[in-house]
């Protein structure tokens, strides 16, 4: 869906042109099967999710039918501690107000990481003034202050052009809006008269259409549609990066690397074998598939370990609920939980 706070004659056209692509185009997003293992959450980790359940699905000869549709981390973590979903893709650790909602409910789950993402900060290609900004510029363009008063390039650096700031990005239910406007804000929220979707490719259309437009996703949406965007190097004190898997090894495409999760229904897994061996299947060809779709996947080690975590029914997070800024793929790997002074999950 894309939602629009702001009655602009530019953000109603807007809006009718993705209303049309939906209509004319809606044949593979979201699947009306009825299956036996339902998937929901984040539109970030829905491309690999995604073609995961494609292989699974040519490849397994039980007739296991696997639903996968995606509505934000937080809307899917809604339906999933209400027990409607088996497993929950999420581009954020589970947020506090879930943990505590999934344990009121009895629903236990396994955390499993399942590769690391760049979210990335796109604009158009003939915007030449912004290709390098600032973590404190994103800041001043994303704030709750900025409100109908950001409105303009100019305002943001007064070197930049003095042309309408049109922004783009998920809504509240997206795990993705949640971690930048943490990351990027802090606990103050974000401006809401922006253009929003939970449908990455959505926003992808409306920075492409738009020059003077600037948005943001994960960075397997730009990768698939580079050739129509513009990507922008993040400064964040040390001189502008760009995202690529070489600046996510490194931890200098900061704050903007996160680790991408699956979260499993602990009970439902010890009840249906399906669900085992469609949660068996995806980590021994999450590497594989994760490169494929463009993110980074986690070393073979990893998936292994998050194996032996599955079999074992490890439930619990070792996050808080908090999300992680600037952790590095081994700190992930062997993640303590630092607020207990103890080594582990909790639930």
């Amino acid at each position: 869906m894309i939602n629009n706070l702001s009655l602009s004659p530019y953000k109603i056209l807007f809006s009718a042109f993705i209303l049309s692509a939906i209509l004319s185009g809606c044949n593979g997003t979201k699947s009306e099967l009825s299956g036996n293992i339902k998937v929901d959450g984040s539109s970030t980790v829905y491309p690999i999710t995604n073609l995961i359940v494609e292989k699974f699905n040519a490849s397994n000869k039980n007739n296991i039918e696997v639903e996968s549709e995606f509505s934000g981390s937080v809307g899917g973590f809604k339906k999933f501690c209400e027990g409607k979903t088996d497993i929950n893709n999420s581009s954020v650790p589970i947020p506090q107000r879930f943990m505590d909602e999934c344990k009121q409910n009895g629903i236990a789950y396994i955390e499993l990481p399942v590769a690391f993402d760049a979210l990335t900060v796109v604009i158009h290609p003939t915007n030449d003034w912004a290709k390098t900004i600032t973590v404190e510029e994103l800041k001043t363009m994303w704030q709750p202050s900025a409100e109908h008063k950001i409105t303009r390039w100019n305002q943001v650096n007064s070197q930049w052009a003095d042309k309408p700031l049109n922004l783009f990005g998920p809504g509240e239910d997206s795990g993705t809006f949640e971690y930048f406007t943490k990351a990027i804000i802090g606990e103050k929220g974000s401006r809401k008269d922006y253009v929003y979707s939970e449908d990455d490719e959505a926003l992808v259309n409306g920075v492409a259409q738009d020059p003077n437009s600037l948005g943001y996703f994960g960075y397997a949406y730009y990768m698939e549609h580079k050739d129509k965007l513009q990507v922008v190097a993040i400064d964040n004190g040390k001189g502008g990066v760009i995202p690529s898997d070489a600046t996510i090894i490194d931890n200098s495409y900061r704050p903007l690397t996160r680790p991408l999760f699956i979260y499993v229904n602990a009970k439902k897994a010890q009840e249906n074998d399906d669900l085992v061996n469609f949660v068996a299947f995806y980590l021994e060809n999450a590497s594989k598939v994760v490169h494929e779709v463009g993110y980074l996947p986690l070393p073979d080690s990893a998936y292994k370990v998050a194996m032996i975590h599955f079999n074992q029914n490890q439930v619990g997070t070792v996050f808080n609920g908090v999300p992680v800024f600037d952790v590095t793929i081994n700190e992930l790997l062997n993640r303590s939980y630092a607020a207990e002074n103890k080594e582990g999950y909790v639930f």
